[in-house]
């Protein structure tokens, strides 16, 4: 059964290892676990809802609530504390295209706002409602979770958009196929939220980023509906396809898409290799992406995050071996490491380890042993449950991600790192920061950053502290001209930074399509743009 209040499966738990408790109570002190809101006494405080009785709209207590919020720290601090201020008065769970359509006809007689619910794994504010006099439905899609079509010859397949990262994998291979699209939350969010907030997987280096597995799709906008043709090229006129990729339900919702698969692999590893400091291994990783070797995967972490990964291993031996080891051979406090994955047929997979590692070699990097890549593949997905553990034993856990030219990477990172720890620093807090390089391109790189700090005892001020954070590191990104998302969307937590990326007329333009199909400014308001 899913966690009400937190990430995953409640029959999952990721333990943190006694290495980690003593490593944070070393570096930011001790946790300050607070107290979790009754699931019952939260339901019980639930207004009535304010939508008219329908018999596909569910006005439940405890659906409403389960359909509330998504996984940002505001929405953590809210669903813990059980201080939510706004709620879906209703949710619908269509099972075609036809009963979207219907639900638009019922939300425009009732007045209501609709917000489309994937997975609910958002973490930029997509799927929470506003607070606002109108009534709000929230229409899950998970019932739109089948493979419609396959079509071999083409490698294109067709989903409804509703179905998750696991489910659509399984369908798959039994035909012998994948979709490789495996962003951190992939257990639980879907292919349609995938689309609209344009995610990244942890291997889009070889499989590609949504935007370049998407081939069509067929969208229900208030308007009428669109039907995005699977094309392998075109040039008549603007691409449509793009238009609804990151627009985060404000022109309708997508409740179908085609995407290019391709044959399960033959071979699949990841391995580490260490570098003296994060820099060699960025001019090592930038070398590698520019000479167009075929890895799969380039996930380079600065020495803060290589430590806490260590020791979040809980393997002892497995640290001891690192320090002493690693030590002897010169690699020591700034020692940064790579996880590399190759994927493929053998030969293909062969050429790429030997010629990546050539390149790692000349920038001073060395080959780590086995269990070190074994592991990153083993927790890859099981690494979200650590937020649960560590809300539990008092720590608050957040990231924030951009892209930039690799001329900006390193000065980028110095930046949005120290803007976090100035930022604590004037709260009077203590803070763990880390980055790593996540995701790799020919002309720059994204800079995943993660901070966890103790919890107040007031959830309100370990929100203020969040707000506080977040607005210092988005600056930072601003000012550096990244992006102000390269994989997380926008939602509501970076709608302010978007017409510093977009300009004034491009805001422009996303609003003019947003009137085009949504007149009634009926779709998710206040996400993206507002």
């Amino acid at each position: 059964m899913r966690r009400w209040n937190g990430w995953g499966d409640e029959a999952v738990s990721f333990a943190l290892p006694p290495s980690i408790v003593r490593y944070l109570e070393s570096v930011i002190g001790p946790g300050h676990p607070a107290a979790d809101a009754p699931f019952d006494r939260v339901v019980a405080a639930i207004g009535n809802s304010r939508l008219a009785p329908a018999d596909t709209v569910s006005t439940d207590a405890a659906e409403r609530l389960c359909h509330a919020r998504g996984q940002s720290l505001p929405d953590w601090v809210a669903m813990r504390s059980g201080c939510i201020d706004s709620f879906p008065d209703g949710v619908a769970y269509p099972s075609s295209a036809e009963d979207v359509q219907t639900l638009f006809t019922y939300a425009r007689n009732s007045g209501a706002r609709i917000i489309p619910f994937g997975g609910g794994t958002s973490v930029v504010g997509h799927i929470s409602p506003r607070t606002e006099d109108a009534p709000v439905l929230t229409a899950c899609l998970s019932r739109l979770n089948q493979l419609v079509t396959l079509d071999e010859t083409s490698r294109l397949a067709t989903f409804g958009a509703g179905v998750n990262g696991p489910a659509l994998e399984s369908q798959l291979v039994r035909h012998g196929y994948t979709l490789g699209h495996y962003p951190q939350s992939w257990e639980l969010s879907t292919l349609g939220g995938w689309v609209v907030t344009r995610s990244s997987g942890q291997q889009s280096y070889h499989y590609g980023r949504i935007e370049d597995l998407f081939a069509g799709g067929h969208i229900e906008t208030p308007a009428g509906p669109l039907d995005l043709p699977a094309l392998p090229a075109s040039a008549a006129g603007p691409d449509l396809r793009q238009m609804i990729l990151g627009s985060e339900g404000r022109f309708g919702i997508l409740t179908s898409a085609t995407v290019r698969v391709r044959e399960l692999p033959e071979v699949e590893t990841f391995h580490g290799i260490f570098f003296h400091d994060w820099l060699s291994g960025a001019d090592a990783v930038r070398e590698i992406a520019q000479a167009g070797i075929p890895v799969s995967m380039l996930r380079l972490s600065d020495a803060q995050e290589t430590e806490t990964t260590l020791h979040l291993s809980g393997k002892d031996r497995l640290i001891g071996w690192a320090n002493r080891g690693l030590n002897a051979l010169g690699y020591r406090g700034d020692r940064s490491l790579l996880i590399l994955g190759v994927t493929g047929d053998r030969a293909g997979a062969k050429f790429a380890y030997r010629a990546a590692t050539a390149i790692a070699r000349r920038h001073g990097g060395t080959v780590a042993i086995p269990t070190i890549g074994k592991t990153w593949q083993k927790n890859r997905f099981r690494a979200p449950y650590l937020r649960n553990t560590l809300w539990d034993a008092g720590y608050a856990i957040d990231t924030l991600e951009t892209a930039v030219r690799w001329s900006k990477v390193a000065p980028t990172a110095l930046a949005i790192k120290g803007a976090i720890r100035q930022a604590f620093e004037a709260l009077n807090r203590r803070v763990l920061v880390f980055a790593h390089l996540s995701h790799v391109y020919t002309d720059g790189a994204s800079i995943y950053v993660t901070y966890l700090w103790p919890l107040s005892p007031d959830p309100q001020q370990t929100l203020e502290e969040w707000r506080a954070v977040k607005s210092a590191a988005s600056n930072v990104v601003v000012a550096q001209g990244g992006t102000i998302s390269h994989q997380h969307g926008v939602g509501m937590d970076h709608a302010p930074y978007l017409k510093a990326e977009k300009g004034v007329i491009g805001v422009r333009m996303i609003e003019a399509v947003r009137a085009a199909l949504d007149p009634d400014r009926m779709m998710n308001p206040g996400k993206l743009i507002d």
